[in-house]
């Protein structure tokens, strides 16, 4: 233990940090102290709790309750406490004469000069915005319509072009990307027909797990129905479907009690 001038007992060695908002308060109202105390003797003296980093020596009394102040607030308003390193943010908007600004200053005294790479600094800024988003091109949600069909091709779907709505094209990526796993199997066509229709759907074939000898026999089939087709048309529903059913399975699909689709006959 060590004592300070005037008798006062010195931080102890070890001492534990602060456990809670008023312990803190009272090490920042002990830190002020020190460095108010410390005016009058010229001297820096060790804050308490063992903290040595420096305060302004000529505070003064009348800066104290301040100074008092301003540390509590840091420490209690989020927006002033230290930002993490790992912390995400956005990126900075970009200075709309961003290339000007970079030039000397005796060349932005050249009207000429100034609008002359005014026209670099519009084309070059087009280019980094298409830069700036470059990130969010696999993003079914945001990416551009054109994106689309280059976007399904990954994954093996072919249904997806621009006769169809910019909607019904980013729904189809999105749940194509989420059912491939599912793809051909009753789990992953009923999805795909509620997905499409936007009402419930019903599938029944005539795969399982069977016993030894007892497998039925005969081709594979499946029936689907619907309710109705959503915005489609029974051609354009078909049309999709088709792609989603096993080449080996002899498949129908019915809209309420019509049949719009068959490839029995294909099948034959």
């Amino acid at each position: 233990m060590s004592e300070r001038e005037g008798g006062e007992e010195g931080p102890i060695l070890g001492t534990p940090g602060p456990q809670g908002p008023a312990d803190t308060d009272r090490i920042i109202d002990e830190r002020v102290d020190a460095a108010s105390t410390a005016t009058g003797s010229g001297e820096d003296q060790p804050a308490a709790g063992g903290d040595t980093s420096p305060l302004p020596s000529r505070i003064g009394q009348a800066g104290a309750p301040a100074l008092r102040e301003t540390q509590r607030g840091a420490s209690a308003d989020p927006d002033l406490r230290p930002m993490r390193r790992d912390s995400r943010v956005g990126r900075l908007p970009r200075h709309p004469q961003w290339m000007l600004n970079q030039l000397p200053v005796g060349m932005l005294e050249s009207d000429f000069f100034v609008r002359f790479v005014s026209i670099f600094q519009e084309v070059g800024g087009r280019l980094l915005e298409d830069a700036d988003v470059i990130d969010h091109l696999a993003e079914v949600s945001v990416t551009p319509p054109a994106m689309l069909p280059y976007l399904a091709s990954w994954i093996g779907v072919q249904s997806v072009d621009a006769s169809l709505s910019e909607d019904l094209q980013r729904i189809l990526v999105a749940s194509s990307a989420k059912a491939l796993a599912w793809r051909g199997t009753r789990r992953g066509i009923t999805s795909y027909l509620k997905m499409l229709s936007g009402s419930e759907a019903r599938v029944e074939d005539s795969g399982g797990v069977w016993p030894q000898g007892r497998a039925p026999t005969g081709p594979a089939w499946m029936r689907m129905e619907v309710e109705h087709t959503g915005h489609l048309s029974d051609e354009e529903f078909a049309g999709l479907i088709r792609d989603e059913v096993p080449a080996n399975v002899r498949a129908e699909l019915w809209v309420g009690n019509r049949q719009i689709w068959s490839n029995v006959q294909e099948q034959t």
